[in-house]
């Protein structure tokens, strides 16, 4: 009995210090969002002097007035919703036939494709051939070139060829009994029942597009293509030397700080929106993509 007793003690402090742990680990998370949204609604006196720290400091929303009023934040961001809508719909218009491609046992070579696929997952050409290749491909400075440059990716190739080989065969073997071609297999059998296979791999394409930010930097020039990230590094870094921009800063009730805050709100809302219509999908397609069977 007492074996017992201390068994289960010893379960419950386990339990409170994971709690407690966890508990750490959530307030680390959500501290730095809190502190964003709290400083976009501050003054910018109040935040250059640090007196904001959970919750705003002279309540104002001048740096979103000043953000929404700039004509190049709403380019960008209109640049931003087409590299990331229209580079993942590109992205799965290439991975799903290849990952149902890969998985197909009867495919000729089908051990070396799938070699040659895992191969760049630990190795690749590098920045500079890349970039050669997008100038003689005519890439530069082109939103095709962030679109498509960009559409293929190892990692979720292989997460969604392995959800796609642990289908039963048994739905495969009903639709070839029907006349089901390949395409009609893929269309009507593999992509119905990989559902959260392919919203976890949407998500990838999203969450990474949506944060691009070195490859828009080396590849493009035109200020009218550049995304809502370089639109930050330009208020960031490019406005603070602007003499204009740091007089007007004078006798307004935002600042340099204020303003990238607003602009970093402004950034993840959409994902934010977009992750709860997918999170039940996420766990699921990343632990059944993950297994081989």
């Amino acid at each position: 009995m007492s074996a017992f007793t201390l068994h289960s003690r010893g379960d419950r402090f386990f339990g409170y210090a994971n709690g407690f742990l966890l508990a750490l680990f959530v307030l680390g998370t959500l501290y730095p969002f809190i502190y964003i949204l709290a400083a976009s609604i501050s003054s910018g006196a109040a935040v250059t002097s640090g007196r904001v720290f959970l919750f705003p400091v002279d309540l104002t929303l001048a740096a979103y007035e000043r953000v929404l009023s700039d004509r190049m934040f709403w380019v960008s961001y209109g640049n931003t919703f087409l590299y990331t809508f229209g580079g993942t719909a590109m992205s799965l218009l290439i991975i799903v036939p290849g990952a149902y491609a890969l998985s197909r046992h009867q495919l000729r070579g089908r051990r070396f494709f799938n070699l040659m696929v895992a191969f760049t997952l630990w190795f690749h050409a590098g920045m500079i051939p890349f970039f050669l290749n997008m100038r003689d491909l005519g890439l530069l400075d082109s939103r095709l070139g962030i679109i498509i440059g960009f559409a293929c990716n190892a990692f979720n190739i292989i997460l969604l060829r392995n959800f796609f080989e642990a289908v039963p065969k048994a739905f495969e073997e009903a639709a070839r009994m029907d006349g089901a071609s390949d395409f009609q297999l893929l269309w009507k059998v593999f992509i119905p029942l990989s559902k959260p296979a392919i919203a976890t791999v949407a998500l990838f394409c999203i969450v990474t597009r949506w944060n691009g930010y070195f490859w828009a930097m080396v590849l493009l020039r035109g200020e009218e293509k550049i995304p809502l990230q370089l639109y930050l590094k330009r208020v960031i870094v490019d406005l603070s030397a602007n003499d204009e921009f740091a007089a007007s800063l004078l006798t307004s009730r935002y600042s340099f700080e204020t303003v990238s805050a607003a602009i970093m709100v402004a950034s993840i809302i959409p994902v934010l929106l977009i992750y709860p219509y997918v999170q039940k999908y996420f766990s699921k397609g990343i632990l059944l993509g993950g297994v081989k069977e």
